[in-house]
């Protein structure tokens, strides 16, 4: 379940230098779907983020398919968000205390990026991972790091599902639908983050 085929790559737009954003700037250039979305948060750090995810979408879709529009959402059954008027192009979108991720494509995917943890929580650890995965974990280099790679795996594979936080995330990895997809995963700059694109293996 590493690696990727022979098709090329989604493309990835990535944003960790959220501090800089420009709050009133970034509303000018979003949607108001967008606008009131982002401004039911109430801290600015929360809404640089919801701001800068949507902005990298916005330039993804101008710069690899010439779509000049300010996007707009359409929902699947389980919140999973689509293109108004553009179904054939496929994207996601995840950020974190560090980064906002992006990555689009022509075919079905998922991406999660999150912050690599300040220290363990066993706790969570026996919710979120089978016995193997906690071994894998404790025994590593960077267990935190080893976590955070862990967590983004079965988060990007639940959105690429479009199922959401599933009571099965101990075994989610070992599943048969996981066998049928690959996960690209990088740690972020200074090792502060982590982040995990999912995607069908045979894309043809």
């Amino acid at each position: 379940m590493s690696g990727w085929n022979c098709s090329p790559p989604p493309v990835i737009w990535l944003n960790d230098h959220i501090g800089q954003l420009d709050i009133q700037a970034a509303l000018l250039k979003v949607s108001r779907q967008r606008v009131e979305y982002s401004m039911r948060y109430i801290h600015d750090r929360d809404r640089r983020l919801s701001l800068a995810v949507y902005l990298l979408l916005q330039e993804a879709l101008r710069k690899e398919y010439g779509i000049m529009d300010t996007p707009e959402f359409v929902f699947g059954p389980h919140g999973k968000p689509m293109l108004k008027g553009y179904p054939w192009i496929h994207f996601n979108l995840s950020h974190c205390r560090e980064a906002a991720l992006c990555v689009v494509d022509g075919s079905p995917l998922g991406c999660d990026v999150e912050s690599v943890p300040e220290e363990l929580d066993m706790e969570v650890c026996q919710h979120c991972f089978n016995d193997e995965e906690i071994a894998g974990i404790l025994a590593s280099d960077n267990p935190r790091q080893s976590f955070a790679r862990l967590w983004t795996m079965k988060e990007a594979f639940l959105k690429y599902t479009g199922e959401g936080i599933s009571e099965r995330l101990p075994k989610l990895l070992t599943t048969p639908e996981a066998s049928q997809v690959s996960f690209r995963t990088r740690i972020g700059r200074d090792g502060t983050y982590v982040y995990t694109i999912c995607q069908a293996t045979d894309r043809r």
